[in-house]
């Protein structure tokens, strides 16, 4: 029911606008309006219900209702936005009081007349048909569907999860490791006293890992060492009573007389006293939310006799509140194979595995090491010829397999989708579009959310912040795989685990919400609405570009080969346009606009667009042989696309922006590397949130001011203009109070050469000296050079810095103190061209969660003691003359270091006077240094040294 109530949360806004906005509809249309308000509104009010509800659980005749709704929503709002922007969409004339702009007025009144008429006419239609609608959700007790299945679903009596708590422990693969290590972990304290306390301990992670299975087995193994002991289930939607229940009777049956008749209080104080002076191990299975889990944990009394608490759980909030999480990791290659085997074994056919090892390995490795996906394969296999294993492999998935197996799966998937909140749930059914195992970048994928509708604002928060906040969720609840970057402890992309994507085809497919053209299972529908094409090549005469686009409002291209773009004027109803790391052959960049394949003509009449983003993977790339074709243009007619959020052409080798940008007063992203641009005037992109532009003017600037809503912000400079600009750009961003991100970086017309020493000297940037006070920055980069440390980069005015890359001509060791000073700050990149200064000595504390340095060319480092605890990585760069009797043995004051790169650049002939025996001596002892500085270092860090 998702993709109704998505298309219902888009019309409805637009029917509110319609009513109280500036659009003068005739008093028979508002009335006629005002019913489809009201109507929509109570219909949305029953799919919300319907949402609630597992589909397979739903009767034939609510399906296809929801169906006929969706449908009927889409043809609404987009007669509605037609509507909008035949109304608005007019410019008004450049001399309003001559004969040609009389004329123009005459003409807009015309056409406005007409589109008012129009809607008249097009409303009266609709009216009938959501009257059948309404008639029909009557007829078929459409409300009461919640509460009938909720009265004869209280107990799942076919839950696969209580199953695992018995399975014998002869089928289990792979359990002592983790088994024996969790154990340790609930008896490891560094004191008697803190070993008598109460442990609790959760284990987290994704569906299907075995987390039941270990706790099982972890319960079976020390039961024996405790008094009292229970294992009970709790699950979504927990009859709590019950669950109290279920603990009183496995501690003390004797006691539990009449007790359904106690209500939670009483069942808890009941728990408190059977436990009270007793050592007690109790494991709560499958919490799924926090407010269970606060009235469950009442139960459990500390009287320091060393009790022990389990909880699982594949919500991160939930394992957070136990204080000691236990991450279950997915099994090695060797125990996967191993429990992949014994599962065929046991399979109708007795196939051993090696009969055909290539496909089983990649089989295997599409598993993940996930023991349910393994378990659920390797049955779907046992009773097929090895033949049809490459088939299976192929489908991604497992398709519509009539299986045990693959329904099990499949349901403790669904479980953990159900319990979303139904926008996050639009979201993750938006991860069809994209191909298996593809790095799917965060940023990216919110901003189609956003064009989708599957965002609102919330008060005092903005579409980006709410759609992060779906996707953390999504990774908080195991259903995607979060992909961040070593030590900056930022989450900058996902992934999807394919039996996870398996279940977002399997309701997508099930729902008409995407087609996906490479799936193995299906073709293009002639009335698909979501269109996704991956790995393929794109031809003019193929059967993507055959299939019927007048209703699809998603078009999605990820890394396929075009010999054309999609012709626009085929688009009636397009929202998204995304062609994502593809590339675009078989032209010349000579060819003229006209005869370019590649054009955007027509693009204008794509009234309702709201993502239009290419990516053109060979950019930048010279590659022999092959031609680099670039989309020529951009037309002046995208100002006219009104209703447009996201314009990201960041990388498409386009040269120019046209004026007519600066229209588009809904623009939340632009993105464009482009190499040289016209004047754009930004003063009424007030919506932006993130800006993303190379080689601005000082016009351009002035105009930033306004940008009261931005979020994220990057430059690119020319060398020639970039003295001034730097200290313009910094006084004019100094009040945008919600900036996050600036990344400013210079052009320069020479390649700087890696070594800073050897090469001409940049001109220092004139640095702003007024204050930054930007309290939301978390990442600052300055790519160009300043004459020292500014004084605003400090914890006062920045106080919630994260990530700091800057080129300095020098520090002094007072400019370490005051970095040292940045509570938050966990990445500290600084390209020297002179000289630095570490300080003898620094505060107790410094840097407290540092855990990446980077310094290029800087002098002797000198750590003490006390500071920067929490560094991971250290990577320096330095010239090979500059390492003469260095000595990193400081080293040993990081205590939770684990790497050390260096990168020594030694230029033979340039300021060692040619002596190559002097440069091999002076390489040597900078090897024996680092060596023995990891050598004698507690935790023995990896040592990497790079020559270049």
């Amino acid at each position: 029911m998702d993709p109704a109530t998505a298309a219902m949360g888009s019309l409805l806004p637009k029917l509110f606008e319609l009513l109280h906005g500036e659009y003068k509809l005739q008093k028979s249309v508002k009335k006629d309006v005002e019913f489809l308000e009201r109507e929509m509104r109570s219909i949305d009010a029953a799919l919300r219900k319907m949402a609630m509800v597992p589909r397979d659980q739903l009767d034939d005749n609510s399906k296809i209702w929801a169906n006929d709704v969706r449908e009927l929503a889409y043809e609404m709002e987009d007669v509605v936005e037609h509507f909008m922007v035949d109304v608005q969409g007019f410019e008004p004339a450049a001399n309003p009081d001559g004969f040609k702009g009389f004329m123009k007025k005459v003409a807009n009144l015309f056409t406005k007349g007409k589109a008012r008429h129009q809607i008249a006419d097009a409303i009266k239609g609709i009216k009938d048909q959501v009257q059948q609608v309404a008639d029909r959700r009557d007829r078929y007790k459409i409300d009461d569907v919640e509460a009938t299945l909720a009265a004869s679903t209280i107990v799942d009596p076919l839950d696969p999860r209580l199953m695992v708590q018995f399975k014998d422990h002869r089928e289990l693969v792979g359990i002592e490791g983790p088994r024996d290590e969790l154990i340790k972990r609930l008896a490891d304290e560094d004191d008697c006293v803190s070993k008598q306390q109460l442990k609790i301990l959760s284990i987290f992670g994704f569906g299907g890992l075995g987390k039941t299975t270990l706790a099982r087995a972890v319960y079976d193994k020390i039961q024996a060492e405790f008094v009292c002991k229970a294992f009970v289930s709790v699950g979504q939607k927990p009859n709590l009573k019950n669950v109290l229940i279920g603990i009183l009777l496995r501690i003390d049956k004797a006691s539990c007389h009449n007790v359904t008749l106690l209500d939670e209080v009483l069942l808890i104080e009941k728990l408190r006293e059977l436990l009270t002076n007793k050592r007690y191990l109790i494991i709560i299975d499958d919490i799924w939310d926090l407010s269970s889990w606060d009235i469950i944990k009442c139960a459990f009394t500390n009287s320091k006799c060393g009790s022990k608490v389990i909880t699982t759980t594949r919500i991160f909030e939930v394992a957070k509140e136990a204080g000691d999480i236990y991450k279950q990791e997915p099994l090695s290659h060797g125990r996967s194979k191993e429990l992949f085997c014994m599962r065929l074994s046991i399979g109708k056919s007795k196939r051993p595995y090696h009969e055909s090892v290539k496909i089983s390995e990649k089989i295997l490795q599409k598993c993940g090491g996930i023991p349910l996906a393994i378990i659920t394969i390797a049955s779907l296999l046992a009773s097929k010829p090895v033949t049809d294993w490459p088939g299976v492999y192929d489908s991604i998935g497992f398709g519509n397999e009539d299986n045990k197996e693959v329904d099990t799966t499949r349901k403790i998937l669904l479980y953990s989708y159900y319990d979303l909140p139904y926008y996050p749930r639009l979201c993750l059914l938006h991860l069809g579009i994209y191909p298996e195992d593809y790095e799917i970048k965060k940023d990216t994928l919110i901003w189609k959310w956003v064009a989708e509708g599957y965002v609102h604002e919330e008060p005092g928060k903005g579409l980006f912040e709410v759609g992060e906040r779906y996707f953390n969720m999504l990774i908080d609840r195991s259903m995607i795989q979060a992909v961040e970057r070593p030590y900056y402890s930022i989450i900058y992309a996902c992934r999807v685990h394919d039996l996870v994507l398996d279940m977002i085809h399997f309701l997508s497919e099930d729902e008409s919400f995407v087609t996906a053209s490479n799936s193995n299972r299906t073709s293009p529908r002639t009335n698909a609405r979501r269109l996704a094409i991956n790995n393929e090549v794109v031809e003019q005469d193929g059967s993507v570009a055959n299939t019927s686009m007048q209703q699809v409002r998603l078009y999605s291209a990820t890394m396929c080969h075009f010999t054309m773009l999609p012709l626009l004027s085929n688009f009636k109803a397009l929202r998204v346009l995304a062609l994502e790391e593809c590339t675009f052959m078989g032209s010349e960049r000579s060819v003229k606009l006209e005869d370019s394949p590649y054009h955007l003509n027509y693009l204008g009449r794509l009234i309702h667009l709201r993502y239009l983003g290419f990516s053109d993977r060979l950019v930048g790339f010279s590659l022999p042989g092959i031609s680099m074709p670039l989309i020529l243009k951009v037309p002046e007619e995208i100002g006219d696309l009104r209703f447009l959020q996201v314009l990201d052409l960041g990388r498409t080798g386009i040269k120019k922006l046209p004026q007519s940008v600066g229209r588009l007063t809904q623009l939340k992203c632009l993105r464009f590397g482009g190499s040289s641009m016209e004047v754009l005037d930004c003063t009424n992109l007030t919506s932006l949130e993130e800006l993303q532009l190379h080689l601005v003017s000082p016009d351009f600037l002035k105009g930033l001011v306004k940008l009261k809503e931005l979020r994220k912000f990057s430059l690119h400079f020319e060398e020639e203009h970039e003295n001034m600009l730097f200290k313009d750009l910094m006084g004019h961003v100094a009040n945008l109070q919600k900036l996050q991100v600036i990344m400013v970086n210079c052009r320069y017309s020479t390649q700087k050469e890696k070594n800073c020493r050897y090469q001409p000297r940049p001109k220092p940037w004139s640095d702003y000296a007024g204050s930054v006070a930007l309290g939301h920055l978390r990442h600052l980069t300055v790519n160009g050079l300043l004459p020292g440390l500014p004084v605003w980069i400090n914890s006062s005015c920045l106080p919630n810095l994260c990530h700091l890359h800057m080129e300095l001509t020098a520090m002094k060791s007072q400019d370490m103190e005051i970095l040292g000073r940045f509570s938050e700050l966990i990445t500290l990149t600084v390209l020297l061209y002179d000289y630095m200064v570490f300080p003898n000595a620094m505060e107790e504390g410094a840097f407290p969660k540092l855990r990446y340095l980077e310094l290029k060319n800087s002098n002797q480092p000198r750590f003490v003691q006390g500071a920067m605890s929490s560094l991971e990585c250290f990577r320096i760069i330095i010239g090979l003359e500059g390492t003469n009797g260095w000595d990193f043995h400081s080293l040993v004051n990081l205590p939770r270091l684990e790497k050390v790169d260096a990168e020594i650049l030694g230029y033979t002939g340039r300021g060692i006077d040619g002596d190559e025996l002097q440069a091999h001596e002076s390489l040597k002892q900078a090897h024996a240094s680092l060596k023995h500085a990891v050598e004698i270092h507690p935790n023995h860090p990896t040592l990497k040294i790079y020559h270049s």
